[in-house]
């Protein structure tokens, strides 16, 4: 906090000296039109306004040493009593000048200060309030910031966890084929990969993407899936006419389905059926993920898909989104989504393409 006190812009002692003025002018109203009490009241004015700056300054410097209230207190006070002293003496000086005194009264030097002495202890505790609140702001904002670079961070985290994932099972998947001696399709589905790899490599690193896009990623793992299960692997999908421009977290299909048919659709012997149904439900965006599998299998019980994706939905939406996973009477999986509906953001010029 003392630190970015020390940040804080010299404007902020004028903002700090606006109040005190305008007390200060307020109380000097009643004696305009008197001889010579507007002559003193601009006097002490002026003078008081003149010592604003040091006392910000000194000010400061108490607060870069890191000196306590018990320190700083009494030297603002003993300093801003200092200055009322002076500020006396130049009213003696103007009297003096004024002819309406002869000399200097040193006896009274340090009578009626009451008024000087407690404006510029205001204007020091309207300093404080001023570089305290501006203070705070910062510490706020660059909690703020922070805290949105560690969810960032781990978002990123969690991202990069899918590729290995899925690079490990495609590559296992193109072992086997060689191993039961299909050149053929095991050139196809490196193919796909290399496909599949390349459209990932190519992300411009946003979290949230258009349903199109994300359609578009689906498409091309369903590809690579279908090379090794051919008939197997039956895919319905039902898209909603107007949520393809709507903002879904990068990678939100492609883990389900991979879930689904690994764990799903992969152990049956006759394969089974995959739907996938995106729509819109009021100011929400429903994803459906079915699959048929056997009861004890569940999808995300050997994988990382669902626990990744349930974990970077509570990161990016928080209490906005709802997730339900589990088995229903129909003997089939169910994955439904619930996220907020919206539309794609557009990238900013400084945003960091990588993915």
């Amino acid at each position: 906090m003392l630190d970015a006190k020390d940040e804080t812009p010299l404007l902020v002692p004028v903002l700090a000296a606006l109040p005190v003025s305008v007390c200060m002018v307020i109380l000097g109203l009643p004696a305009i039109g008197l001889q010579y009490a507007a002559a003193f009241r601009v006097l002490y004015f002026v003078a008081c306004m003149a010592w604003i700056m040091p006392l910000a300054l000194l000010q400061r410097a108490l607060w870069r040493r890191r000196c306590g209230w018990l320190v700083m207190a009494p030297v603002l006070l003993a300093v801003s009593y200092a200055m009322s002293v002076l500020n006396n003496l130049l009213g003696q000086w103007l009297a003096i000048a004024l002819g309406l005194e002869t000399h200097y009264r040193w006896g009274s030097l340090l009578r009626g200060l009451d008024s000087c002495w407690l404006a510029l202890v205001a204007f020091c505790a309207c300093h404080a309030v001023g570089a305290y609140y501006l203070a705070y702001q910062r510490t706020q904002l660059r909690l703020a910031q922070a805290t949105a670079a560690q969810r960032d961070a781990e978002l990123r985290a969690l991202r990069y966890q899918l590729n290995p994932h899925f690079l490990f099972n495609a590559l296992n998947a193109v072992s086997a084929l060689v191993a039961a001696h299909e050149n053929r399709d095991a050139n196809r589905m490196l193919g796909r990969v290399s496909d599949f790899l390349r459209a990932t490599l190519a992300h411009d690193g946003r979290h949230e993407h258009a349903l199109a896009e994300e359609l578009a990623l689906l498409e091309a793992y369903l590809e690579i899936e279908k090379v090794r299960l051919g008939a197997r692997l039956r895919v319905s999908t039902r898209i909603g006419p107007d949520v393809l421009d709507a903002a879904v977290p990068y990678l939100l299909l492609q883990p389900l389905a991979e879930n689904a048919i690994r764990h799903g659709i992969v152990p049956r012997q006759g394969g089974g059926q995959l739907d996938i149904g995106v729509t819109r439900v009021g100011e929400q965006l429903l994803v459906e993920v079915r699959n048929d599998g056997a009861a004890p299998a569940a999808p995300g019980g050997g994988g990382i898909g669902l626990p990744n994706v349930a974990e970077r939905l509570r990161g990016m939406y928080g209490p906005m989104h709802r997730i339900d996973a589990g088995w229903r009477d129909d003997g089939r999986f169910h994955v439904q989504l619930a996220l907020p509906l919206r539309a794609v953001e557009p990238l900013s010029p400084l945003s960091p393409v990588s993915a």
